[in-house]
């Protein structure tokens, strides 16, 4: 089969298509012809060995397909590497049946970006009714479904953040109340003046450095950042245990694999409620674009320099 392939570690570059032999299923697992796959920003931490989870080459990268098996069942699947090939085999374990009604790129969309909004924001932070929500990267595949769902769970103000007007623009548009510029250089201050001066509940972060830094001291207390990454390549710094106690504030750590670990499926709820959101028209995808799998380091490029937006995937097909 083709597949991209990485035998060295590195930025996009690194990123070949190669042919490899077909996977072999265990009994644990489906054996799913891929019809697309989805990229997300771990991928491209998986590509130059920065992810929680080390990486040993060579690996083909990708973290979740969506595509058919031998009965023409439909099926969105995470995969712990993988996913940029024609064929795959992840575990039943990991794998969720597609609704009629749903596209490949809504299904894709759901299985690591809306289950990281909908677990931040019912699991990590405990949004409740009427509580004030900041989403960083809020064009992004988490952050542009993060805005939605905060809506659709009762926030009473939801801040949106992103880089450049357009971006902004498409986050009002999801039901932001307020978008802020994400270069703001006083971020703490930019998050309590849209909050018309008031510290904030609930803020969701994958960018670390200083924009962790600065909205943790946006926090109202008792408020709550969801961390669930650090797209900035920059950690944010240390906090001491004690410096919590000023205004009663909580940080929250989210990897979607730990979910998987949580008695009662979790997941498969989040992924249930998703659906029926979007099948409701009260969820909306944004599409960042389909590459063929041969442009997949014009895919990484594009993610890493921020220059796209939504759901990205790559057609094994093309």
């Amino acid at each position: 089969m083709r597949a991209i392939q990485i035998t060295e570690f590195g930025g996009p570059e690194v990123l070949q298509v190669a042919e490899v032999p077909d996977p072999v299923p265990t009994e644990k697992e489906l054996l799913l012809t891929v019809s697309r796959a989805g990229v997300n920003y771990a991928d491209t931490h998986q590509a130059e060995n920065s992810y929680l989870a080390p990486t040993k080459l060579p690996v083909i990268p990708g973290g979740e397909v969506v595509g058919t098996d031998s009965t023409g069942r439909r099926y969105v699947a995470l995969v712990a590497s993988g996913g940029y090939a024609q064929i795959a085999t992840p575990s039943r374990f990991t794998s969720f049946e597609v609704p009629k009604g749903i596209s490949d790129v809504e299904a894709l969309a759901m299985v690591v970006q809306g289950a990281t909004a909908w677990l931040l924001l019912r699991k990590s932070t405990h949004l409740a009714p009427g509580e004030t929500v900041v989403v960083h990267a809020a064009a992004g595949g988490v952050g542009s479904i993060a805005v939605q769902l905060a809506k659709a769970f009762g926030a009473g103000r939801v801040i949106a953040t992103a880089s450049t007007e357009q971006k902004r623009q498409l986050a009002i548009d999801l039901g932001a109340d307020v978008a802020i510029d994400s270069r703001s250089q006083d971020m703490t201050a930019a998050i309590r003046e849209a909050n018309d001066g008031q510290r904030v509940d609930v803020i969701l972060d994958m960018t670390g450095g200083r924009v962790t830094d600065q909205s943790l001291a946006a926090l109202a207390p008792f408020g709550r950042l969801g961390f669930y990454g650090q797209a900035s390549r920059e950690a944010p710094k240390p906090i001491a245990a004690a410096s919590l106690l000023a205004h009663s504030t909580t940080i929250a750590g989210m990897w979607l694999p730990h979910a998987f670990l949580l008695p009662g499926n979790v997941v498969g709820q989040a992924m249930q409620e998703l659906f029926d959101l979007i099948l409701a028209h009260k969820l909306r995808v944004i599409s960042g674009g389909e590459y063929p799998l041969a442009d997949a380091r014009k895919a990484h490029e594009d993610l890493r320099s921020r220059a796209s937006v939504g759901k990205l995937v790559l057609d094994p097909t093309a």
